[in-house]
């Protein structure tokens, strides 16, 4: 990808070359040394046999009667040139005029290689891109108008697809005024991208009623519908057109063709009257191809298979902190993906001046965007050089200071998912807060996510929760689960399990059962329940255990409490049971609380950090953004006296939570799996007195009997 998806040039095709010699004319035919310079290495002609290769001459000539015919073509891929020796003929007066006054440097050509590993063989290929336009509105493949046309006919001769374009009536002649234009021309063909056609068409007279034949020495100028190619190149196939019949060697359109490609320029003998002309096709690089990721049934398949991705990642380039990406536009492309199809960049981080010096602060993003793996990629989509629609593979999560570019209009068009390996180069696989950001936005943008996750050796996607803006990586294959699921969390120590096991598996069995029984819009035989816990060891970890041996979504959000200098917290490592989970830097503990997003806490003993996590359930409910459903609190009483009855008491007596002693009612504390299940069924029911305007407990919990 680094040697040809930011080319200039197509890589059927070489820049036009450059007369360099010229020999004097011989008769009506005239010798011509052509150098064609910065050839781009990735030029199908270097790795081809050279009869596949031929000189395209330009139309402008042609259409004014001139034809070339090669004697000589040599490739240099160490300089990245090539060498022609082409005879240039003139068919008629006019040209015989312009080819004696040809002068060295004008552009006479280009090379192209006619391989037939790219030749368009299905005429499928072709047909469905009929209807369809670029993002500027111009249509792909069309004769006439956006839908194609009739009279486009689309074949399949000798194992390729070909069109027979219909000719207009009539044909083309020149007034006596275009000799006049002559040495103008010659002097515009000094200029590689001077506009020929528009000057040579106002010379030209359209004769309607005479007969499309070719007659000796006389070029014949035929006339299609406005033709637009933009998907693949098109060649005149000389064999397919009459007996005696020839097309000049201006015979390639480019797939730039916009309601220019409709003049054909026939010249040799015959008594029959041409009534079409036939044109095979060959297809564009890949990421040209303006094809639609809808279109790529191989890779949408390879994309559903994790092995196929993960085997991807593993041909990025080493060592594992270089940043890498590659952009993949067919099926094919990524079961061969190879090391030096990934750009590679080391961007250079510094710290930002911030906005008391906003012209140094902008200036000081774009180089570090600049210096991004990604950003070549999407610069290419923006310009317009990738066209077809992919996926972004990329080992480390997108910097989000990537937003701008990842959200533009042809960006969003055109990538159809991100993949990547590692969330941070610096803090492995915890996100920050800009980086859930960024993954919530382009979610909106309805572009994927995934993570070849190797902690657990699945594909995850990012998936929001309907109305919050917060969302998990879920493995594929449970998306719909996670987003309708009721959400049922269970907090508690990380340093001990304590003997709540066999109790919590027969409440999750209760309540499993009782989906069958009621049609509550939190519970009921519709709805999936999932388990979140914090992902780490102890109590967390056996939440997700019995998650997964009840067949239950098992989520985590996962903190980094990774070793630390003057750190008191243990290290907590992600437990093996988890199925969907979002991570959070230390710095964004609170945030990670606060997206836990409960509908049903059960609270276990703990420390300092259940402490917290019974802090924020209560506050979401006292402040309304939750709604008053009941939290469990598992084992003694008296263990939660001691944490709960002083600090509830203390506030009532000073009044600091005056309105709010309802908050007691929201609170169960239980020993036992059916005295859990009591409290859910009452509450499924309508029955549990809980809320504002229900008895305030003075212990600050209920103890359920």
């Amino acid at each position: 990808m680094q040697t040809s998806i930011f080319q200039s040039h197509h890589d059927l095709v070489t820049p036009d070359g450059k007369v360099v010699a010229l020999e004097p004319c011989e008769g009506r035919t005239r010798k011509a040394r052509v150098l064609i310079r910065g050839i781009s290495s990735s030029f199908i002609g270097f790795g081809i046999d050279r009869d596949k290769i031929f000189f395209n001459l330009k139309s402008s000539l042609a259409q004014l009667g001139l034809n070339s015919r090669d004697l000589e073509i040599s490739l240099d891929p160490l300089l990245n040139s090539a060498e022609v020796l082409v005879q240039l003929e003139a068919v008629g007066d006019v040209a015989w005029q312009l080819l004696q006054q040809l002068l060295p440097g004008v552009h006479l050509g280009k090379l192209f290689a006619a391989d037939d590993r790219r030749l368009v063989r299905d005429p499928y290929y072709l047909t469905r891109m009929f209807g369809r336009s670029d993002r500027m509105g111009r249509p792909l493949l069309s004769l006439g108008g956006l839908q194609g046309s009739g009279d486009l006919v689309l074949e399949k001769i000798e194992g390729r697809a070909v069109a027979f374009l219909s000719l207009q009536r009539g044909l083309l002649r020149y007034d006596n005024s275009v000799v006049s234009l002559l040495p103008t021309l010659v002097r515009a063909l000094m200029h590689e991208k001077c506009p020929l056609r528009f000057f040579i068409h106002l010379h030209q007279q359209w004769k309607a009623e005479e007969p499309r034949k070719v007659t000796p020495g006389e070029i014949l100028l035929v006339r299609t519908s406005p033709l637009h190619v933009r998907t693949v190149f098109a060649r005149v196939v000389d064999s397919l057109l009459p007996e005696g019949v020839h097309h000049t060697s201006a015979s390639v359109l480019e797939p730039d063709t916009r309601d220019s490609g409709d003049i054909y320029e026939l010249f040799g003998q015959s008594e029959r009257e041409i009534t079409d002309i036939p044109l095979e096709f060959y297809a564009l690089e890949p990421h040209r191809e303006h094809v639609f990721f809808s279109d790529r049934d191989q890779l949408q398949a390879q994309l559903e298979e994790p092995k196929s991705i993960f085997h991807a990642f593993e041909s990025a380039p080493q060592p594992e902190h270089q940043r890498c990406s590659t952009f993949i536009v067919k099926g094919e492309q990524l079961r061969t993906l190879r090391s030096q199809d990934w750009i590679v960049q080391e961007p250079r981080f510094q710290e930002f001046p911030g906005l008391i010096h906003p012209g140094r602060q902008a200036l000081m993003v774009e180089r570090y965007l600049e210096q991004q793996p990604s950003y070549e990629i999407l610069k290419a989509i923006e310009e317009g050089v990738i066209t077809s629609q992919g996926v972004l593979l990329t080992r480390h999560f997108p910097t989000p200071l990537m937003k701008k570019m990842l959200l533009t209009d042809a960006v969003q068009r055109c990538v159809k998912g991100i993949y990547f390996q590692l969330p941070s180069l610096t803090y492995g696989d915890f996100f920050s807060h800009e980086d859930r950001s960024m993954l919530l936005d382009l979610a909106k943008f309805a572009i994927p996510v995934f993570w070849a996750d190797r902690t657990s050796g699945q594909l995850l996607q990012y998936v929001p929760r309907p109305e919050k803006d917060t969302g998990m990586f879920v493995p594929l294959s449970k998306m719909l689960e996670f987003q309708q699921a009721t959400l049922f969390g269970i907090y508690g120590s990380n340093l001990m399990e304590g003997k709540f096991e066999p109790e919590l598996h027969r409440l999750f069995e209760g309540i499993l059962s009782m989906r069958g029984a009621t049609e509550h819009p939190l519970l009921s035989s519709d709805l999936p329940i999932a388990i979140v816990t914090g992902g780490g060891p102890g109590v967390m970890e056996m939440g997700n255990r019995l998650a997964r041996q009840l067949k239950i979504l098992s989520c985590a959000n996962i903190s980094d409490f990774q070793g630390r200098t003057q750190s008191v917290v243990n290290e907590q490592k992600q437990n093996p049971y988890i199925d969907a989970k979002m991570t959070y830097r230390l710095d964004r503990l609170v945030e990670r609380q606060a997206e836990f997003n409960l509908d049903f806490p059960i609270i276990l003993p703990g420390g300092i950090g259940t402490d917290f996590e019974y802090s924020i359930e209560e506050v979401r409910r006292k402040v309304g953004s939750t709604p008053a459903t009941p939290i469990l609190l598992m084992g003694d009483p008296a263990y939660w006296r001691s944490k709960i009855t002083s600090r509830f008491q203390c506030n009532v007596h000073y009044g600091t939570i005056r309105g709010s002693e309802w908050l007691s009612n929201c609170f169960y504390c239980i020993q036992t799996a059916e005295q859990g299940l009591e409290v859910y069924r009452s509450f499924f029911s309508g029955t549990l007195p809980i809320g504002p305007h229900q008895p305030v407990h003075k212990e600050g919990f209920v103890i359920v009997r």
